[in-house]
């Protein structure tokens, strides 16, 4: 327990230095808590003072810090579902679907292009062609919900059509990736699964629908019976948790990862304001500053920026970088220019919708977990989506999509 409380005041201090300083250079917090669990991995801590780092983090320990943040990840996610507006997603669901529809289809498809290359050079002995081009689609196509609304909000371009229309996009991208994400860890058997390839997808699609066709009406209808004279009490709030908790057991016992699960009970919460509000302010901070870090800690140990170290392996993350670079800032782009607005908007869009930060993290380290990536194709993965992440203020900063805090015209008026 000493060690573990030991790992967990390094790993704190540090993300909590990194991500200051990344907030006085212009960038997203998250982008210097991702350098500071790199710092303290094998490729800085583990490479210059390599005893210290094994008497600081063996291999043995950092089970406890797995769990704990594997805790962090499921409240967290269960956080990004419960803040899905799928009332506005369904009322603008033209502009949303067709700019997030590119901005998935493109970058996927570029994924899947490099796949055969990648998977010779870089994929893990046996596994499956389907399960690898997913994994990778997924890696290369998919958006951080969190970090891009925390840079609207710096910003003040949250409520802007600009903004609006990224918000609803980066939603229907995170339901899009988490679903191919449950199919894919359904084809390649979670770990500790028992369950047949059929059985899995069954167990899948009876989930989903019993969330959404039972569970997500049941908790709107005592939503409505209970919203005028209840607030969220402590009785409440852990019987919400402990149906995440049993969600998330519930995706995991069918073979696809827990943190599906989260995310779901999350869209089922019911959207009642001053509930979601308190929500967030009872889990907001303990997850942030003490859970999530643990997260990034875990990233960083498996981050092995010593394994590239190859004109081949640099050429090949470089041509990752650029595939998905373009392939969603181009999607997205197309698709907003396409609905009407300025290439200067649309461009916007697209820099914003490939922001991946966090959520690009999630996925890498489930398809690292389940055996589909190698150390190697997971570092070029983890470049990928810090670089991408770093650039998104940079370009925002040159199209001049800065402090805007005067409204602008409604979603409907930019498409």
């Amino acid at each position: 327990m000493t060690l573990l409380l030991v790992q967990m005041t390094v790993v704190l201090l540090v993300t909590l230095l990194c991500g200051w300083l990344a907030r006085k250079l212009g960038q997203a917090r998250v982008v210097g808590e991702i350098i500071g669990g790199i710092l303290i991995g094998p490729s800085v801590f583990g490479r210059f003072s390599p005893h210290w780092a094994a008497a600081l983090f063996p291999a043995t320990s950092l089970s406890g810090l797995d769990i704990l943040s594997t805790v962090g990840l499921i409240l967290f996610l269960f956080l990004i579902g419960m803040e899905l507006d799928y009332e506005q997603l369904y009322k603008h669901r033209a502009t949303a679907v067709m700019a997030s529809g590119m901005s998935i289809v493109f970058p996927f498809a570029m994924g899947a292009l490099l796949a055969h290359s990648l998977r010779i050079r870089f994929a893990p002995h046996g596994i499956g062609s389907v399960p690898f081009v997913l994994f990778l689609g997924i890696s290369m196509s998919i958006t951080a919900f969190p970090v891009l609304a925390r840079m609207l909000e710096e910003r003040h371009i949250q409520s802007t059509a600009l903004g609006t229309t990224a918000i609803l996009c980066a939603a229907v991208d995170d339901v899009v990736a988490w679903t191919l994400l449950a199919i894919a860890l359904a084809l390649i058997g979670h770990e500790g699964g028992s369950l047949s390839l059929p059985l899995r997808l069954v167990g899948l699609a009876v989930y989903l629908f019993l969330m959404v066709a039972v569970v997500r009406p049941f908790a709107a209808w005592l939503a409505k019976r209970m919203r005028t004279t209840t607030d969220l009490s402590i009785e409440m709030l852990g019987m919400v948790l402990a149906f995440t908790l049993i969600s998330a057991a519930a995706t995991e016992a069918i073979g696809v990862h827990p943190l599906f699960g989260a995310f779901m009970a999350g869209v089922c919460f019911p959207r009642v304001e001053r509930w979601q509000t308190a929500m967030r302010a009872k889990l907001d901070m303990l997850i942030s500053v003490l859970l999530l870090p643990l997260f990034f800690a875990q990233t960083g140990m498996r981050t092995r920026l010593d394994l590239m170290n190859g004109s081949s392996v640099w050429l090949w993350a470089g041509i990752v970088l650029v595939a998905a670079v373009f392939g969603k800032m181009g999607g997205a782009a197309l698709a907003a220019r396409w609905n009407g607005q300025t290439w200067k908007d649309a461009v916007a869009l697209g820099t914003l919708l490939n922001t991946r930060g966090l959520v690009e993290l999630i996925v890498l380290n489930i398809a690292y977990n389940v055996g589909a990536f190698t150390p190697t194709l997971f570092t070029m993965l983890v470049v990928m989506a810090l670089v991408t992440t770093m650039i998104t203020t940079p370009l925002l900063d040159v199209l001049g999509v800065e402090n805007l805090e005067k409204p602008s015209e409604k979603v409907e008026a930019a498409a």
